[in-house]
C-alpha cells in the first residue's frame, strides 16, 4: 500500500492506500466527473471524463493513474475542460437524444454533465444505423441507440454477477455493446437481477416500467388496488427526496401511497415472516430425513432463475418455499375469495419492491391460479418515487401513517431480510430455543451480519445438533461457492443466496443501487428490528390466526406457499 504526499490544485493531500490519483481527489472535495469508473468494478479508463493535466501539461485519465509521492495535478485547467467538452460532444453525436421522452430524462449522467460544462450544441452527425429496441425481458429494456460504450454494463454482468450475458462486439466505429449473436434478452440465460441498468449513466438499459398500469389501476372505480411493500424500501426512497440513507421512511411512504389512491397498504414483512415458518419447517424436515444438503433460500428470483438455467443440477436443494412477495400475493388473493361477503371489485396487487427480477418472478405462470396472477404489477423504489413526483406530493411534509392492520403487522425478524444475512438470521431466530435478550445478541454476533465479506459463515446449536450456515451476495460469489462445494472444500447445511451485491437493499430498483450507501442502509433495518416489539416470525399474532384458519388445512397452505422449479437449461 503507497503512502505519500500529492498536490491537488496545489493543494497538499496526503495518500495511504488509494489505488487511484481519481481517489486522492475526491479525498480532497473535488468531484471530477466520470462515466465509466466504480469503485466496486474493475478500472477501464474509456471514457476519459475524468482527466487531469500534470506540471509536465500531459493529460492523464485519473482513474487509471497511480498515485505518487509528489505529483502535482490540476483539475480543473482551460485545457482539461476542452477535453471534457470534446468528449461530451462527441458522445451526444451517437447518441439518440430524444431527452423529453427517455425513462433516464432528469436521471441521466450524460444529460446532467452535457448541463454542467454548458454543451449546448453538437456540430458532428450521428453516423450509426439505427438500432431495433430490445424490450423481450420482462424486466429491463435495452436502447442500443443510447449507449456511450462506457462498459459499465458489461463489467457489472461479467465481474459482479458472473453471467457475461452482454459484452462489446465489432471494432472500430461499429463497436456495439450486445449479447451474443444480437440476441434478445429473453433469449439469454440473463437472471433479470438488472444490476446492469443500475449502472448505466444512460438511457442504454433501464427497467421495465409499469406506472401507467398502477395508474389505470387506481383510477379504476371497479378495482380494489393493494399495495404491499418489501423492507429494504423503505431505507431507501427517502434518498429521492433528500433524506439520509438508511433513514426509516416506512411512515411517510404509506401516507403517500393514500394520496397515491391505494385502498389498502400493507407491509410484505408478513409474507417474509410466512416464508420464515415455511422454511425453517422444511429445512428442520429436511434436517431430520439426512438431505439432500445445502437447502438453499429461494427468496431471491434471480438466483432462482440462475439455477434454473445455469446449474439445474442444484434445484432439488432450492426451498420449494414462495418468496415473501408471493406468498403475500397468494394470501391476498385467496383470503378476499373466502370472504362471505366478498368485494365486487377485482383485487389487483401491487408489490413495491427493490429488485427488478421481481417483475420476472410475478409473471411466472407457477404464480398464478386458475390464470389469476399473485400479483399483478411490480412497482420499483424508484418507479414508486416517480409516482409521488408526478402527483406533486410533498414527501418530506407527509405525516407518517401506519400500514393496515392485521396483515400489515411483521416482525422484526422480517425486515432485515432486506439486507444480505437476515434471511439467515431469521431462520436461526425461529429454530433457536427461548427468545432470550442473550440469545438475540449471540445470533446478532454470530457471523451472519454485515458487507465486509462476500460469504459469511455461523455455527448454531439447534438440541444435540449443530447446524452449519453460509451467507453469499452478488451472484458471482454464489457461483465459486458453488464451485468450492462441489470440490468438498466446504459443506453446510443451509445457505443464504442474494443476487444482488448486499442483498435487497442494494437492489437494481433502489436509488443508486451500486453505491457505498448499502451499509447504510443495512443499519437502518437493523435499528427498525431492534424497536420491533416482535422479534421473531412465530411470535407474530397475525402468522398463528393465519394458520388457524386460511392456511389450517396443511394441502391449501401447501398450494399457496410452496412452489416448484425446473430445468430451463435448454
Amino acid at each position: 500500500m503507497s503512502k505519500g504526499i500529492m498536490y491537488v490544485d496545489d493543494r497538499r493531500v496526503e495518500f495511504d492506500g488509494e489505488k487511484n490519483v481519481l481517489s486522492v481527489i475526491r479525498k480532497a472535495g473535488i468531484s471530477v466527473p466520470t462515466f465509466c469508473y466504480y469503485s466496486e468494478l474493475s478500472t477501464y479508463g474509456a471514457c476519459r471524463m475524468c482527466v487531469v493535466e500534470t506540471d509536465r501539461g500531459t493529460i492523464e485519465a485519473s482513474c487509471s493513474m497511480e498515485p505518487k509521492d509528489g505529483l502535482r495535478i490540476y483539475t480543473n485547467t482551460q485545457k482539461t475542460l476542452r477535453y471534457r467538452k470534446m468528449i461530451l460532444e462527441l458522445l451526444l453525436a451517437a447518441h439518440c437524444r430524444d431527452c423529453t421522452t427517455c425513462e433516464k430524462n432528469g436521471d441521466c449522467k450524460l444529460q446532467e454533465l452535457a448541463r454542467q460544462f454548458g454543451v449546448r450544441r453538437v456540430r458532428f452527425p450521428d453516423t450509426r444505423e439505427p438500432m431495433e429496441k430490445d424490450e423481450s425481458s420482462r424486466s429491463i429494456i435495452r436502447d442500443p441507440n443510447k449507449c456511450i460504450l462506457c462498459g459499465d454494463c458489461v463489467r457489472v454482468c461479467d465481474e459482479i454477477q458472473g453471467m457475461g450475458i452482454i459484452d462489446f462486439v465489432h471494432r472500430g466505429s461499429k463497436l456495439r455493446v450486445m449479447p451474443a449473436f444480437n440476441r434478445s434478452i429473453a433469449e439469454t440465460k440473463c437472471v433479470n437481477c438488472g444490476q446492469c441498468a443500475a449502472v448505466c449513466p444512460t438511457g442504454a438499459i433501464t427497467l421495465r416500467n409499469n406506472i401507467g398500469e398502477v395508474w389505470q389501476a387506481l383510477q379504476d372505480p371497479g378495482k380494489r388496488v393493494i399495495a404491499q411493500i418489501a423492507p429494504a424500501v423503505r431505507v431507501a426512497i427517502g434518498e429521492s427526496f433528500g433524506f439520509a440513507p438508511g433513514d426509516n421512511a416506512m411512515g411517510k411512504l404509506v401516507a403517500a401511497m393514500r394520496r397515491l389512491g391505494f385502498d389498502e397498504v400493507y407491509d410484505t414483512t408478513l409474507g417474509a415472516d410466512l416464508t420464515v415458518m415455511e422454511e425453517s419447517h422444511e429445512f428442520l424436515e429436511r434436517f431430520k430425513k439426512g438431505g439432500p444438503f445445502p437447502m438453499f433460500t429461494s427468496c431471491c428470483p434471480a438466483w432462482v432463475r440462475y439455477v434454473e438455467n445455469s446449474n439445474p443440477k442444484y434445484i432439488p436443494h432450492l426451498s420449494s418455499c414462495k418468496s415473501p412477495q408471493q406468498m403475500f400475493g397468494a394470501v391476498i388473493k385467496e383470503s378476499q375469495r373466502q370472504i362471505s361477503a366478498p368485494d365486487p371489485r377485482e383485487t389487483v396487487v401491487v408489490s413495491i419492491m427493490p429488485c427488478a427480477a421481481k417483475k420476472f418472478e410475478a409473471a411466472r405462470p407457477e404464480f398464478s391460479r386458475d390464470g389469476v396472477p399473485d400479483v399483478d404489477y411490480v412497482l420499483t423504489t424508484r418507479g414508486l418515487s416517480t409516482m409521488i413526483k408526478e402527483m406533486g406530493i410533498q414527501f418530506s411534509e407527509l405525516d407518517e401513517d401506519a400500514p393496515d392492520l392485521p396483515l400489515g403487522m411483521g416482525s422484526g425478524a422480517a425486515v432485515i431480510f432486506g439486507t444480505t444475512g437476515g434471511v439467515a438470521e431469521a431462520v436461526i431466530r425461529r429454530v433457536s430455543g427461548k427468545k432470550t435478550y442473550n440469545l438475540l445478541r449471540e445470533i446478532k454476533y454470530s457471523g451472519v451480519r454485515g458487507m465486509d465479506r462476500s460469504v459469511k459463515e455461523a455455527a448454531v446449536q439447534v438440541g444435540d445438533d449443530e447446524i452449519r450456515i453460509a451467507v453469499v451476495h452478488g451472484l458471482k460469489n454464489a457461483q465459486e461457492l458453488l464451485k468450492k462445494i462441489e470440490r468438498g472444500e466446504v459443506s453446510y447445511h443451509l445457505v443464504e443466496v442474494m443476487a444482488c451485491p448486499g442483498g435487497c437493499i442494494g437492489g437494481a430498483g433502489q436509488p443508486f443501487g451500486l453505491s457505498p450507501e448499502k451499509n447504510l442502509r443495512a443499519r437502518g433495518l437493523y435499528r427498525a428490528d431492534k424497536v420491533a416489539q416482535i422479534k421473531s416470525s412465530e411470535q407474530n399474532p397475525v402468522i398463528s390466526a393465519l394458520y388457524n384458519g386460511l392456511l389450517s388445512e396443511e394441502a391449501q397452505a401447501h398450494d399457496l406457499l410452496h412452489t416448484h422449479y425446473e430445468d430451463q437449461s435448454r
